[in-house]
């Protein structure tokens, strides 16, 4: 696909090509728009599938005054629907979470379509359970109902004194026995507003000691009256009564399912004037175990699959351990609860019929996990092993039945490391980020896959390992749309010269340069990524100019650590010395005849009909010097022709550092691209040396 980009950030125009189902690896130096690439597709994307404008936040700064003009724009990815970028937002948002290496382990290792086949054959064993559940109101409100009774008692062993129940009743229930002289207040007391009355009626007492005037029902007389209404405030606390009312409001829900006796006798409880009595609260108690027993047993039920059955050996023991025996749990034995749990050990019964079947399903589904959990151990550990990271994961199931994929110390594998960014350097973050985002995209299949400067910050000895566990391995990103924007030369010389055949299908790669906004990409092949030394002896045949010729001779016999006449002859020429010298562990002195002729002889073997005297009025003509400066459309070249020009070089010091170190042996990589053929020299440079040839050029007389 071809991809237009205009407008955006220091891209004023430019095209990409991304061959799909392959890598595209895409070279170039910082500054050049990789980042912004990234950002304008997946921008371009959210604004199609959510209606935003985020690729408006890329619109160069010059043109932000009119809304209107110049607005970003990127186009050729209508084949495009769902994209997965690997940058630091991704960092960011979805790994080293606090208890886990990777948000939501199960969806990216564990839940696949096999196991979805294994938990559709299950959940057809179990079905008519989750059918008498699923949407059953009756059941929900009868298991939400005795969950609230119970909870009514509190959590300890005994009657809580924080418990609704003793706060409602322990004292007596004064809304059916009614204080003497408060009797006038029963309507108000007995309505089921009764707490909204109390709280209305004593935030009035406040008001009582304003006027003789009744602050309820502005009557006269208030003093005869006070002393009732003050009453209530001491004998009703509003909290307590609130407590009261839930739990009779339970009570009278569950009516049904206790037995008569039973009802009548929580009943006549909650309605005692004496309150909790020794042998009432006993009688609760037991109650309360009743209560527990069947919700806890519905609550099983309700629950029955591969989760709850996988654990055991012998499901038919465990289903039939399900089953509810009503005629043990007395206090609820009524003819609603006897009949809705026959119903539901019927159900039981059903599925204790296939219970070999199920058992056999449920083992085929363990295995499967198990496998699955051991294939990505396993590929993860390998890796973390062969690039020299002394960490393992594994990949665990919690308490609550949730995988998390954990990280541990190889010095210190009996427990897990928490809060993993504390313990990992930044490389080492990268490293298992991608790698995560690696398993992430194979699960989640997007249409293109955006690695943005993805192994910059790795040492040498691991960025291979990474990138064969990316695009080699079994599970892997081989075979998918890959773009990876990148300033390190490294996976060309890996990916594109030294192992094509291993990478399958063979990768696509480019340079991008962007010169004054305009962004143009180059196609990388393997003859085009080769030695310093070659790169050398090729420029020396085959450029236009003598003098950039002599450049890489000089250069020729440094990289061969071949200081001898000729090193010496050409660096005096490019000093511009009319008296050649000979400089030998930091002493100079004046080169002899025979010297210059074995250097001149031998450097004439390049560039026939060399001679000192006449090249030397060439480099020593600023006019000429300029000339080819301005001629040459190549930055490489251009810096050295500076360095010639301008011997005192760049006033600025960051500036003078990159001319010096790119004038002089330059053998970083091994491997590299021609700088004659590549501009792998960052225009900014180039725009610092064009002032400074101009500001020269005013200075030389005409």
């Amino acid at each position: 696909m071809e991809i237009k980009l205009s407008n955006c950030n220091s891209i004023e125009n430019g095209n990409i090509t991304i061959l799909e189902n392959c890598l595209n690896i895409k070279y170039a130096i910082n500054g050049t728009g990789k980042s912004t690439i990234s950002k304008a597709i997946e921008s371009h994307i959210s604004d199609r599938l959510n209606s935003t404008n985020q690729l408006l936040n890329l619109k160069p700064f010059k043109y932000r005054g009119d809304k209107e003009t110049n607005n970003p724009i990127i186009e050729g990815l209508d084949s495009i629907s769902s994209i997965s970028i690997f940058n630091e937002n991704y960092i960011d948002q979805y790994v080293f979470l606090q208890d886990e290496l990777l948000k939501d382990s199960f969806e990216v290792f564990i839940h696949d379509e096999k196991y979805d086949e294994g938990m559709q054959k299950i959940n057809e064993y179990i079905k008519v359970i989750g059918d008498i559940f699923v949407g059953n109101h009756e059941i929900d409100n009868l298991m939400s109902d005795l969950l609230e009774l119970s909870n009514c008692f509190g959590n300890s062993k005994g009657l809580a004194k924080s418990s609704s129940i003793f706060k409602g009743i322990g004292a007596g229930n004064k809304i059916q026995n009614i204080p003497e002289g408060l009797n006038v207040y029963k309507d108000f007391l007995q309505n089921k507003q009764n707490v909204k009355w109390l709280k209305w009626q004593m935030s009035g007492n406040e008001y009582l000691e304003i006027s003789n005037i009744c602050p309820f029902c502005t009557n006269t007389g208030i003093e005869e009256k006070k002393e009732t209404i003050l009453a209530v405030k001491k004998e009703y606390d509003s909290k307590l009564i609130e407590h009261l009312n839930k739990v009779i409001d339970v009570i009278h829900r569950l009516s049904s399912y206790f037995t008569e006796d039973t009802y009548y006798k929580i009943l006549t409880i909650s309605q005692s004037v004496d309150g909790l009595k020794e042998e009432y609260e006993k009688y609760l108690l037991e109650v309360r175990d009743h209560i527990n027993i069947l919700y806890n047993k519905l609550a099983k039920i309700k629950t029955l699959g591969f989760q709850t059955l996988k654990d055991f050996s012998k499901v038919k023991e465990v289903v039939e351990a399900y089953k509810i025996d009503i005629e043990y749990i007395g206090h609820m034995n009524s003819t609603a609860t006897s009949e809705k749990v026959g119903n539901i050990n019927g159900l039981l019964d059903s599925i204790l019929e296939k219970a070999g079947q199920l058992q056999g399903e449920i083992n085929k589904q363990k295995r499967h996990i198990e496998k699955t959990i051991k294939e990505y151990n396993d590929e993860i550990n390998s890796f973390l092993h062969y690039a020299g990271y002394n960490y393992q994961v594994n990949l665990e199931e919690d308490n609550e039945g949730n995988y998390k994929l954990k990280l541990k110390h190889n010095d210190f594998v009996e427990d897990n490391i928490t809060n993993v960014k504390l313990h990992l350097s930044y490389g080492e973050r990268n490293a298992f980020a991608l790698v995560l985002f690696m398993f992430e995209v194979i699960k989640n299949n997007p249409d293109l896959i955006i690695l943005d400067d993805p192994i910059s910050s790795f040492d040498k000895n691991k960025k291979y390992a990474i990138i064969d566990m990316l695009f080699r391995g079994e599970k892997s990103l081989r075979g998918k749309t890959v773009l990876m924007l990148t300033h390190d030369f490294d996976p060309i010389v890996d990916i594109i010269y030294h192992l094509p055949h291993k990478f399958q299908p063979v990768p696509k790669a480019a340079f991008l340069e962007n010169v004054n906004g305009i962004l143009k990409e180059k196609a990388i092949e393997k003859k085009d990524v080769k030695t310093f030394l070659e790169i050398v002896k090729e420029n020396v045949f085959s450029l236009d100019e003598d003098i950039n010729k002599l450049i890489y001779l000089r250069r020729l016999f440094e990289v061969n650590e071949d200081k001898a006449e000729p090193y010496q002859l050409l660096s005096n020429l490019f000093k511009k010395r009319e008296r050649p010298e000979f400089i030998a562990n930091g002493i100079s002195r004046p080169m002899t005849e025979e010297e210059i002729e074995i250097a001149t002889s031998i450097i004439a073997n390049y560039i026939p009909n060399f001679n000192y005297d006449s090249y030397h009025n060439s480099v020593a003509d600023a006019h000429n010097l300029i000339r080819l400066y301005e001629k040459s459309s190549n930055n490489y070249e251009k810096l050295q022709l500076y360095r010639i020009i301008n011997i005192g070089n760049s006033k600025n010091e960051v500036i003078r550092k990159f001319v010096n170190e790119t004038y002089h042996l330059e053998n970083d990589y091994m491997y590299q691209l021609n700088p004659c053929e590549y501009q792998v020299v960052p225009q900014f440079i180039i725009d610092e040396c064009n002032k400074d040839v101009i500001d020269l050029k005013q200075t030389i007389p005409v």
